[in-house]
């Protein structure tokens, strides 16, 4: 459930076919968004989770979706 969450807010945010999506998408290489476009999702993010403001340093260490997925995860009780 997480892991559809996220793929769906990715594709309407960057109008990304959800079908090129995966948990190995790399956020930055694979979709080519910018430092900005993650803030934008992570803001989003925490919106739709619930969660407390993701700190910076475990923001750099998310990379892919799976990461996405397994902080969400980590983070909430969904």
């Amino acid at each position: 459930m997480i892991y559809e969450k996220i793929v769906s807010l990715i594709s309407e945010t960057f109008e990304i076919p959800e079908k090129d999506l995966s948990e190995n998408t790399n956020l930055i290489e694979d979709l080519s968004i910018d430092s900005v476009d993650v803030v934008e999702l992570v803001v989003e993010l925490e919106d739709e989770f619930g969660l407390d403001e993701i700190p910076e340093e475990e923001l750099r260490q998310i990379r892919t979706i799976g990461d996405l997925v397994a902080y969400v995860s980590a983070h909430t009780d969904a």
